[in-house]
């Protein structure tokens, strides 16, 4: 049985339920067993747990007011999207994006068989630890970095690369797994979306196929929830086992105003909540909040330079400009990491 106050009612109503279920509990000696109270109270806590109250109340009532049958606000199950950014709104995306440290990861684990790489300057550089030279070569050695990495496999093998490394791999500063760095109150929103029969999904400028990956195990999210970036495939009819071959040309860019493009291929439905972090989700929460009927926007406003790291206009990764100026137009909530939620990553709780 799920619980659901709206408004100023919301603690008022749980007290009333609170008693109600004391009186209703009686054994047939005449003592009270609390013991489904407990749960119920201990339920209805454990909702949005790591969010502050301000912010939590206003998710919350959306959720009632959109899930409540004879609300004007109601939405049919059927068109419950919910659409969420990944790096730096469901993971951390500091100091790189985390799918580029895979890049870099996998071009030393590869180097040994790869000689000729010694001869390339950016490469080299790469390999003998010098990131500035590395990232002097600009987008070229980017691109280059990710078509040696990323191509010239099957999907197979290159899902199992990506499987290996995100149990390994460690994050330079906090020295925990990159799956580890996944955000506890964005995990929370996840399950509490779900839990009221909205279809969560990935819309996000990394790789499709890095993501589709882990995210099922990390977010719950499968892969065919998760829209990405896309690298070339071309099928190869072998006699052994037929299979997909990834090939180094870009067949698709979700970022910017790509990912309305690709919310639209893939998904098939105008979401009506949406959440990211930088610019680069702007066009996404402006065409989820324009819809018509009840909407939701957020942005995650990476403030905390304690417990992550705070940035916002002037980052080279996740800048947020435009969305922080529109986002009263819009009527997008402003989440302050800072203030607004209790702890960021599930370790921090452990």
């Amino acid at each position: 049985m799920r619980y659901r106050f709206t408004g100023k009612l919301h603690q008022l109503g749980f007290l009333l339920l609170s008693v109600s279920l004391i009186l209703s509990c009686e054994t047939p000696d005449g003592t009270s067993s609390n013991t489904e109270v407990v749960e119920a109270v201990g339920n209805e806590e454990l909702v949005l747990a790591s969010w502050q109250d301000g912010a939590k109340d206003k998710i919350i009532n959306w959720v009632d007011a959109t899930t409540t049958e004879g609300s004007p606000d109601f939405i049919p199950v059927a068109d419950r999207i919910a659409v969420f950014d990944n790096d730096g709104t469901l993971w951390s995306e500091q100091p790189m994006y985390f799918q580029l440290a895979f890049a870099i990861d996998e071009v030393k684990r590869m180097a040994p068989e790869h000689p000729e790489w010694k001869n390339n300057a950016s490469i080299a550089a790469l390999l003998n630890g010098d990131m500035q030279g590395f990232l002097s070569g600009g987008e070229k050695a980017l691109l280059q970095t990710v078509a040696i990495t990323h191509t010239g496999m099957s999907t197979q093998e290159f899902d199992s690369h990506v499987k290996n490394w995100i149990k390994t791999a460690t994050h330079p500063k906090t020295g925990k797994h990159y799956n580890e760095m996944i955000f506890q109150p964005m995990l929370e929103l996840l399950d509490f979306l779900r839990a009221n029969e909205f279809k969560t999904f990935i819309v996000s400028g990394g790789g499709i196929d890095f993501m589709r990956a882990w995210a099922e195990e990390a977010y719950g999210i499968p892969p065919y929830q998760v829209v990405g970036s896309m690298m070339g495939l071309t099928y190869v009819d072998s006699t052994a086992s037929p299979e997909l071959r990834k090939t180094p040309e870009l067949f698709f860019n979700d970022d910017k105003a790509g990912k309305p493009v690709g919310i639209a291929r893939a998904i098939g439905k105008r979401p009506v909540f949406a959440a990211g972090n930088s610019d680069g989700d702007y066009q996404m929460l402006q065409y989820t909040s324009t819809g018509d009927g009840a909407r939701f926007g957020m942005y995650i406003h990476h403030t905390d330079s304690v417990r992550e790291v705070a940035y916002d206009r002037e980052s080279h990764i996740g800048q947020l400009n435009k969305g922080l100026d529109d986002a009263a137009k819009y009527n997008w909530m402003i989440v302050d990491m800072a203030k607004d939620w209790k702890v960021i990553y599930p370790y921090e709780m452990k």
